[in-house]
């Protein structure tokens, strides 16, 4: 498996939702839910119209860590949620395979969704997991709480959250940039 980074570039991040919105609104509101809340991917397909219906948090079990957590849906997200889910019945699935009825989009199609619109903008390495390491990237950037992020990823530790959100890396870059011997 590749590794992914977070959309560091906020332009980048407004040209990928402008360029999912040209495809559909489902792909759109999935990156806008990832990026807002560092969901897993595997765990916001799980999701359906009655978890985020007239919600204030999304309520869920990780799929990974078994343990129960609470996503506040800011008022971004809230806008976007209420506009798409407008028109669903509340056992219906948020995202949607075009194949079935009523069933979860794929994970390999997300992934697909999510590189297409990477790629478009010029990106590489954009993938599922791309949203959960922005919303780590901004989040950390503009609180500086490494701590509390740690804790909103369930990490064991706060090496781990720099470095998965990509923070170390660019420690390491900036320290480069200007040294020569």
């Amino acid at each position: 498996m590749n590794k992914v980074d977070p959309i560091r570039d906020k332009s980048l991040i407004e040209e990928i939702k402008t360029e999912l919105l040209k495809d559909n609104y489902r792909n759109y509101l999935l990156f806008v839910l990832g990026i807002n809340t560092g969901l897993r991917i595997g765990d916001i397909l799980k999701l359906k119209v009655q978890d985020v219906r007239n919600k204030i948090h999304i309520i869920l079990k990780e799929q990974k860590t078994g343990k129960t957590k609470k996503f506040f849906i800011n008022s971004v997200l809230r806008e976007a949620l209420d506009r798409y889910i407008k028109n669903m019945y509340d056992h219906e699935y948020l995202f949607q395979s075009r194949n079935g009825t009523n069933q979860p989009l794929s994970r390999s199609q997300a992934y697909r969704v999510l590189n297409k619109a990477g790629e478009t903008v010029g990106l590489d390495n954009i993938g599922c997991h791309s949203t959960r390491k922005t919303f780590g990237y901004h989040h950390y950037k503009q609180y500086k709480d490494v701590a509390l992020l740690q804790e909103l990823f369930n990490h064991s530790a706060p090496s781990i959250t720099l470095d998965y959100i990509g923070i170390n890396q660019d420690v390491m870059d900036n320290s480069m940039k200007n040294f020569s011997l």
